[in-house]
């Protein structure tokens, strides 16, 4: 029977577990955490959790009074600014940790019952093979006691961890990072916010609609700078009309504790001030003291694994998946490296990570989806494509729902109308952007997008719009 060690037990590993364990082979994951790793217990469930409070809360502040919707109790009147709602942060906290623990041992339950073994404790890779192949992990638990296993395959799936600011150092109390926010129990009465990134953009926006005075800190032009120009122009819109100070163009050079709150020094001299700071400044790989280069393993200057398309890395036997390898920092990314893993090591039939059909969602509010080719891309000239983009504003759908901000962008190629790529920003993009990412995996063209029914009245109209909107732009041009 085949021997597969898994390395870390997120999303990556805990999928390859899965695939390996069906097809038969003899799995052990070796997991420091819990089941589910970062993205469960601390990164992406528990801020999508805590963001659906902030979305209601938005949802309900933005748009109740033009509903209809009349408030009796003692609440001043909209136009003295305050608040309708409130939150209790401690409630909402317990409820995302609850969740968050709850899902971890659903994702336990499910790779123990599929045959694997599960190890707690943390996997170090010896330097050499053996003549028949094989490699050995040193299992290390919490106790310092020692445990040998013996691999034919090695998965390294251990993720990352919050980068840090040297002199910005988190204390758990008023200088965080975005493993630590779950356990406030009050909400900030003013949030700093250092980054401008997926994570700094998302909570920001969160906090925010929870009721903090929240500042976010950009060293570059905009929010989200890596993301759609057009997509992050509307957030940042929607991030200043909602009372958010977003400041462009400033570097955060330290923070430290004032009295009963923060101050942030930026690199220019000026300072900021407020009772929490959050500093997302991305994230760096747990590759370090694991034997990796010692084994032959490769590893980008960053400290990030090195891999081709179906996950090997350059140590025969050796494959790696997730965030410790920087290919995309998704879940779903992660989930998609293990499992092309297992099926090429085992034999299986397998397709290589093509991430040009990967849909990826900030769960900002509005929700930002894309997938395919992007402006960058287009505008960059590594993909010749038409580009048509329709506001949400024309959405029958969307003006009944109150929904102001948002638009549907689709790309296509000048001669055949195939679709290569998309974004959309509105309420529920992630659940959106789906068809247009069935669309890019399958080469379809504008003119089946836009023949294929819709729902009258829907926000997916829109696609369908734009679709035909490309097709028409397709004929006059022929």
């Amino acid at each position: 029977m085949t021997r597969i060690v898994i390395i870390g037990g997120g999303p990556g590993g805990y999928e390859a577990a899965l695939v390996a364990s069906q097809l038969g082979a003899e799995v052990t994951v070796v997991d420091c955490d819990g089941l589910g790793g970062a993205s469960v217990l601390t990164d992406c469930v528990p801020s999508k959790t805590l963001i659906a409070t902030a979305e209601v809360m938005t949802n309900f502040d933005s748009s109740h009074e033009e509903l209809g919707i009349r408030i009796e109790d003692d609440t001043p009147p909209i136009e003295q600014a305050a608040r309708v709602v409130g939150v209790d942060l401690g409630k909402v906290n317990r409820r995302v940790k609850r969740l968050a623990l709850a899902q971890s041992h659903d994702i336990a339950a499910s790779v123990t019952r599929s045959g694997a073994r599960v190890i707690r404790g943390r996997g170090r890779l010896e330097p050499n093979q053996a003549p028949d192949g094989s490699r050995q992990v040193v299992v290390r638990d919490a106790e310092g006691g020692e445990e040998n296993l013996t691999a034919d395959a090695v998965l390294i799936a251990t993720g990352g961890h919050p980068r840090e600011i040297p002199d910005a150092r988190p204390d758990g109390r008023r200088i965080l990072n975005w493993t630590q926010l779950y356990d406030l129990e009050e909400l900030p009465e003013e949030l700093v916010v250092v980054g401008s990134g997926v994570t700094g953009a998302e909570f920001a926006g969160a906090y925010q609609a929870l009721g903090s005075q929240v500042t976010l800190v950009s060293s570059r032009d905009r929010v989200l700078p890596g993301e759609d120009p057009d997509a992050a122009a509307v957030l940042e819109d929607v991030f200043r009309r909602r009372g958010m100070n977003v400041m462009a163009r400033s570097r955060a050079a330290s923070a430290k504790l004032a009295g009963d709150g923060v101050e942030v020094t930026l690199s220019d001299g000026r300072t900021v001030t407020g009772t929490h700071c959050l500093v997302a400044v991305g994230a760096v790989p747990n590759t370090g003291d694991m034997g990796l280069e010692e084994a032959g393993v490769r590893l980008h200057d960053s400290g990030h694994i090195r891999t081709d398309k179906v996950s090997r890395t350059s140590a025969p036997g050796v494959y790696a998946a997730g965030d410790c390898t920087g290919v995309l920092a998704l879940a779903s990314v992660a989930a998609m490296q293990g499992r092309i893993a297992m099926y090429h090591f085992l034999g299986d039939a397998v397709a290589p990570l093509n991430l040009k059909t990967v849909s990826a969602n900030i769960f900002t509010d509005p929700e930002i989806a894309t997938v395919g080719y992007s402006q960058a891309d287009i505008d960059g000239g590594i993909m010749d494509a038409r580009v048509v983009k329709l506001p949400l504003l024309r959405n029958p759908r969307a003006k009944m729902q109150g929904i102001r901000d948002g638009f549907v962008k689709l790309f296509c190629r000048p001669g055949t109308g195939i679709v290569v790529g998309g974004v959309i920003v509105a309420p529920r993009a992630s659940e959106l952007i789906h068809p247009i990412s069935l669309a890019v995996d399958n080469n379809l063209t504008v003119e089946q997008v836009a023949k294929a029914f819709t729902v009258y009245p829907s926000l997916s109209g829109s696609i369908a719009e734009v679709a035909r909107q490309l097709h028409s732009r397709k004929g006059a041009d022929g």
